[in-house]
């Protein structure tokens, strides 16, 4: 009777505070667990889009690559007189248009997924000096009238002459590095493997030659005016411009370079032989290795526009022939377009 009156009153109480204790952990537990399975099920769905728009839209710009192959073919095959210049189709450069356009008319046709934008373009890359002109092929030696050409080209992007001398040399030292792989003679000419250990690797292209310890504001304003193609090649004087045709013709002026741009906009060249009405006398033409009026180097360009988000696509292509057309370099940009700024606002 005495251990019965001593049990505490409040027992009950406590064990049903337990079991609503847990209860709610129970709940929370599964509240959790099935908001962790929603989130993946939402990311798992998001990263699906995202790789399937990605995908499409590769898929698009190599489509673009393709169109402008066929553009570049058609023209070898229809140019007789082997000229190229700005007023043929590949040079009209295909402004912003909706992609929907291009597929159907019908809306009944399409999905109801965002509006997609393309544009794009070709580019003659022999338009611009190439770098890889600076060194001899049989030796790997600079060659001075070509070292020349690279510091008139300095000059015009308001840079330092003297960097051509550097950028000639560092190059050398990438090309023989990466000669000496397989050519024992290479490493001699290196200095050893003590000045392997050190060379820079070999650009591919311009924006690579921060390999080369130029920093990328000299980049920028030697990218208009240079390239970097895999062996030599000349100018093509009916589309390189005015700075350009005057760096790699010696004793030619801007003044002069002027003619021979508004020259080539009335009629463009058939022959460098057609130069000498503007030289003169006493300016020499430069040789086929220098001038020309025909490329075999473009660079293609494609940009689709998926509401905010922007994937850029470029490529590298050699034209050699009426049908050979490779694909050397491939770059791609994927990025978020900046919104305009409302009125007003700040």
């Amino acid at each position: 009777m005495t251990s019965a009156k001593c049990l505490p009153p409040s027992l009950p109480r406590r064990q049903r505070g337990a079991a609503l204790l847990m209860a709610m952990a129970i709940v929370t537990l599964v509240t959790t667990v099935a908001a962790s399975m929603v989130w993946q099920q939402w990311r798992a769905v998001q990263v699906e889009s995202a790789e399937r728009a990605l995908t499409q839209s590769h898929w698009i710009l190599r489509g673009a690559l393709d169109w402008a192959r066929l553009i570049l073919r058609e023209d070898a095959r229809s140019g007789g007189d082997k000229v190229d210049h700005l007023g043929e189709p590949w040079a009209v450069e295909l402004a912003e248009a909706r992609l929907s356009s291009f597929l159907s008319a019908d809306k009944d046709n399409t999905d109801e997924g965002p509006e997609a934008f393309l544009s794009g373009k070709v580019v003659d890359v022999t338009a611009r000096y190439n770098l890889r002109n600076l060194l001899d092929d049989a030796t790997a030696e600079v060659d001075p009238v070509q070292l020349a050409i690279l510091r008139r080209v300095c000059e015009y992007a308001a840079l330092s002459p003297a960097l051509a001398d550097g950028i000639a040399l560092t190059l050398r030292k990438a090309l023989l590095a990466k000669a000496s792989r397989t050519e024992p003679e290479a490493l001699k000419k290196l200095g050893g493997d003590e000045a392997l250990a050190s060379a820079p690797v070999m650009p591919q292209t311009v924006d690579q030659l921060v390999w080369l310890g130029l920093d990328a504001g000299t980049v920028a304003r030697l990218k208009p005016y240079v390239i970097l193609l895999p062996e030599k090649s000349p100018i093509n004087i009916n589309t390189a411009s005015r700075e350009v045709i005057s760096a790699v013709m010696a004793g030619v002026d801007l003044g002069r370079a002027d003619r021979i741009v508004q020259r080539r906009q009335r009629t463009p060249f058939t022959s460098t032989a057609e130069l000498r009405d503007i030289l003169g006398v006493g300016i020499d033409i430069p040789g086929a290795d220098i001038v020309e009026v025909q490329s075999s180097y473009f660079e293609i360009s494609g940009r689709l526009r998926l509401e905010d988000r922007v994937i850029s696509q470029s490529y590298l292509l050699q034209r050699s022939g009426n049908d050979d057309m490779v694909v050397l370099l491939e770059n791609r940009i994927s990025g978020v377009e900046a919104l305009p700024t409302p009125s007003g606002t700040r």
